[in-house]
């Protein structure tokens, strides 16, 4: 928490991804349960315990991680409050794996998706799929940026509308 007050310092330094998407998961998560006591959600994680760490800019790392969490929170617990059934459980998925000179950020909710006609503007700036007052739009175009031209890297979504959303975070090693 006290990393992402302080801004960026834009200085790439040896990075624990691992230990900043958990921080960043529970940041998330305490966050809205003290806006929403009603808020639950059921989190997995996988962390790559071989993954070591990375040249990075923290501040920025965490903030992609807090965003994108934050967004499937909000998804899935979008879905939970249309569920009439008691059946739906809402999930969110945090996984990191090293493969050759990458490391992979998977986040991945069971929320409704994100529909296939505006799947290509998300990461534009100011859209947003969230009612009026709830988001800026300004979330994952931010990431988008930290990962593509801060970090060298990719960011990439898969959605099928109804089931989920994993955004892909690749980044060199």
């Amino acid at each position: 928490m006290l990393r992402h007050s302080r801004g960026s310092s834009g200085e790439m330094e040896p990075t624990d991804i691992n230990e900043i998407a958990d921080e960043y998961l529970r940041l998330a998560y305490h966050g809205l349960r003290a806006k929403d006591k009603s808020f639950n959600v059921t989190m997995h994680t996988d962390f790559d315990e071989n993954l070591g760490k990375i040249k990075a800019v923290p501040q920025d790392i965490g903030r992609v991680i807090l965003n994108i969490i934050t967004n499937a929170f909000y998804a899935v617990d979008e879905k939970a409050k249309k569920s009439t059934t008691g059946e739906y459980s809402p999930t969110v998925w945090l996984s990191t794996e090293k493969t050759g000179d990458k490391v992979h950020i998977r986040i991945k909710d069971n929320g409704d998706g994100i529909p296939k006609e505006i799947i290509d503007k998300i990461f534009q700036p100011f859209f947003t799929t969230k009612s009026t007052g709830k988001g800026t739009g300004l979330g994952l175009s931010m990431a988008y940026d930290i990962i593509t031209k801060v970090h060298g890297g990719e960011l990439n979504v898969k959605t099928e509308a109804g089931e989920f959303t994993e955004f892909l975070i690749d980044l060199n090693v």
